[in-house]
Formats: C-alpha cells, sequence, structure tokens
C-alpha cells in the first residue's frame, strides 16, 4: 500500500527581495479533494499505560481508522482509503495486547477493493496482495485464490489463472481441507471450465487449418487431452446439487461434438432454447437431430417432444424454415425409413400413444399429409376420438405447403 501514498512536490527556488524562497505549486481541486481530510487518527500514546486502557485506546483507535476508511471509500476516494489502510495496518502491528484480534478478512476485503479501483494499481502489486492475505489465515485460503483467480481471468493472464486453480486444488491443511469442500469443487469446477475454454480454442485451430495434416494430428492430440482433463472435473461438479449452469453447458457442449447420442442432449438442447440468441436456439435444433440419428433414441418420447416442440413453433411463425431445411436436406433420405415407416406407426401407437402423437407431428411437417407414419397414426387417434389428434391432423394439414418448401433443394446462400 506504501506505494500509493502521493509525494509532493515543490516548486522551483524564487528570489524575492534578496531571498530565496520555495514555493509549493497549486494543487488542483481533484487533488485536494483526494487529500482532505487530513489523517488525525487516535494512535495510541507513546507514554505507558496500564493493559485495559491499552486496550481501549486500541480500539477506539482502531474503530476511528476504519470509520475515515469506510467514508474514503463511500466517496470513491482510493487514494486515502489506501493511506487510512496502511495507517490501519501499522496501528495492528504496534498492538501487544495478548488478546487475539482478527482483522485479517476485513483488510483483504479493503484492500482487494482498493486495489481494483486505484488508478496506480498493476496487477504484480495485486498478486503480490493476494499472496500475503493468504498466509494470514487458513481458514479463508481458498476464497482468497478464488478471488484472486477471477482478477487474472479479467486481466486476460489465463494461463497465471490455471497455474493458481492447479496449485490451490492440491493445497492441504489437516481438517480444514473438509471444512473448505465446497470451495475446493469451485476450484475444481473453473479448472475444468478453463480446459473447457482450452479445447474449444483448440478445435478451432483445428478446423482453420485443417489442411496441414501433421499440425492436424498434434493439436487434435492436444485437444482431446483437453477434453479429457475438462470432463473429468465437470462431470464430478454436475453431480453435486446446485446452480452449475455455466458448468452443464460446457460439459454438454464438449459431449455435443465427441458423443452427440448422449443422454444430456435433451438437457442442452433445452437450455439453447431458453436462449435469446438466434445461433443458439439454431444450435438446439441441429443437437436434437443429431441425437435423434441413433437408434437408442427412436423410441425417446421426451426427445421426440423437444423436437416436435421446436418444429412447431419454426412452422407457426414461418420464421427459419432454413433451419429445418438445412437439418432434413442430409436426413430426408434414410429417415423416413428409419423413423417414419408404417411398421413403426403401428407398434408405436400401441406401445406408447404420446410418443406417436410427437413423431406423426415431426413426419408430417417433415414429410407432408401424405406420410405413412402420419396417416396412420391420426387415423388411429381421430377413430379413438382423442381431441389431440384430431387437432394434429388440422395443424398439419394447414401447414402442408411447408413440407414443399422444407423437401426441396438445399439453399446454398444458407451457412451451417
Amino acid at each position: 500500500m506504501d506505494s500509493f501514498l502521493e509525494d509532493y512536490e515543490e516548486a522551483p527556488a524564487v528570489v524575492v527581495g534578496g531571498k530565496r524562497r520555495r514555493r509549493r505549486r497549486r494543487r488542483s481541486p481533484a487533488t485536494q479533494a483526494a487529500l482532505q481530510p487530513l489523517l488525525h487518527l487516535p494512535f495510541l500514546p507513546p507514554q505507558p499505560v496500564s493493559s485495559n486502557e491499552h486496550k481501549s485506546n486500541f480500539k477506539k483507535s482502531k474503530e476511528a481508522c476504519l470509520s475515515y476508511i469506510q467514508d474514503a471509500l463511500l466517496q470513491k476516494q482510493w487514494k486515502r482509503a489506501a493511506e487510512f489502510l496502511t495507517c490501519y495496518v501499522e496501528s495492528l502491528e504496534k498492538d501487544y495486547s495478548r488478546e487475539h484480534i482478527g482483522p485479517s478478512e476485513m483488510i483483504w476485503r479493503i484492500g482487494t477493493e482498493i486495489l481494483w479501483h486505484h488508478s496506480q494499481s498493476r496487477m504484480k502489486e495485486f498478486s503480490c496482495f493476494m499472496e500475503q492475505m493468504k498466509t494470514l489465515g487458513v481458514k479463508r485460503y481458498l476464497k482468497v485464490c478464488l478471488e484472486h483467480v477471477f482478477h487474472l481471468l479479467c486481466n486476460g493472464q489465463i494461463d497465471e489463472a490455471y497455474q493458481n486453480l492447479s496449485l490451490a486444488e492440491s493445497w492441504r491443511f489437516g481438517e480444514q481441507t473438509a471444512i473448505q469442500d465446497k470451495e475446493i469443487k469451485l476450484i475444481q469446477a473453473y479448472r475444468g471450465l478453463l480446459d473447457y475454454c482450452s479445447w474449444s480454442k483448440q478445435k478451432k485451430i483445428l478446423l482453420e487449418h485443417g489442411e496441414d495434416g501433421f499440425a492436424d494430428l498434434a493439436v487434435e492430440q492436444e485437444m482431446h487431452s483437453y477434453f479429457r482433463k475438462a470432463a473429468v472435473n465437470l462431470k464430478e461438479i454436475i453431480k453435486i446439487p446446485g446452480v452449475w449452469d455455466v458448468f452443464v453447458k460446457c460439459y454438454v457442449d464438449i459431449l455435443h461434438d465427441i458423443v452427440p447420442s448422449h443422454e444430456l442432449m435433451i438437457d442442452f438442447n433445452t437450455m439453447l432454447q431458453k436462449s435469446k440468441k438466434r445461433k443458439k436456439r439454431q444450435l438446439g435444433l441441429e443437437v436434437i437431430f443429431a441425437a435423434l440419428d441413433y437408434a437408442g433414441w427412436k423410441e425417446n418420447a421426451k426427445a421426440w417432444s423437444c423436437l416436435a416442440r421446436q418444429v412447431k413453433q419454426i412452422v407457426i411463425s414461418e420464421k427459419h424454415l432454413d433451419w429445418i431445411k438445412q437439418e432434413w436436406s442430409s436426413r430426408k433420405d434414410w429417415w423416413p425409413d428409419f423413423h417414419f415407416s408404417r411398421y413403426l406407426a403401428k407398434r408405436n401407437w400401441q406401445e406408447n400413444k404420446s410418443l406417436s402423437h410427437e413423431k406423426a407431428l415431426v413426419a408430417g411437417i417433415l414429410l407432408g399429409k401424405d406420410c405413412k407414419y402420419f396417416k396412420y397414426v391420426s387415423h388411429q387417434g381421430c377413430k379413438a376420438q382423442l381431441k389431440r389428434f384430431r387437432m394434429l391432423k388440422k395443424f398439419v394439414t394447414r401447414h402442408n405447403p411447408v413440407y414443399l418448401r422444407i423437401s426441396g433443394p438445399p439453399d446454398c446462400s444458407v451457412q451451417r
């Protein structure tokens, strides 16, 4: 903190009446405001005092100093706050009472706030301060580590942040390790997040420079290394009850590339559909289509419900039909036999009418009202006088022209 104390320069000497006089430069209003009020702290008197009197004086001194610090922080006078905090720390060092005083967390919180906003603060000084705070108490060691990591990330120092997370994860201190289990899990989560970011970066490099086979092999090996490390941490984290949205998304996004048929794809699709960004919602459609390419998903009612809901929304709004067309163009030659045969329509109707309803909606939109699967299911539903199947038939019939637009040749202008 001492490096933040301002030096006051004097103006060059001038001669007045044959005598050299030294003038002080006039401070700007901003500088004057930063220096007021002056530091008049009620520190302990130098003469010997009794133990009780010493404790009383020290308590008053500490409270007064903290009051000055609070006032400076509220007024965003970071330089003054740094001066007061320096005095506060010095006063604690001069206290010789045997009473245990634990101001380390207060110093950590205040010091971090000042260093974050101080105009002369540098990353080197912030890191030095954080390292000092880590040694003040094991009870908050991991919390300080996390805050240090956040600051490093905000300043783009990814490698340094990762190194700090690795060191914190290996930290052990008797029973404190078990007590701070939640903090350790959070540290593991963020390390997995950075591994995910590295995987994503390597994946981008691989896609951009795919022409060099040797480079591809090295990058691909490194990419899979990051994937394995990220998957191990993130998989364990999401098992713990809590709000882990950002980590779940990263884990599932790893999985979408490597294992598109993973059971978490439904959750991934749901998360993407909640996004306000078109690219995310389009990715959601891609994810659920890809999952249904696998035989293990053929009778997954929840997956078909996700696809049916999104397809229906697109058809009603008449926006983004190109998304459906884009996904359907590579599947229209084999999905009809794979998912929408008359045999499957009979079996699905007998075993799971909800599943047959969702599949019939998708089949009717993708293949039109003359699709075998749709015709059989809608006929059986209307015959059984089930209202939702009558509504299904009306919906597909009314939007049958959409089928013609989707089944046409792929639009070359659409970018994947």
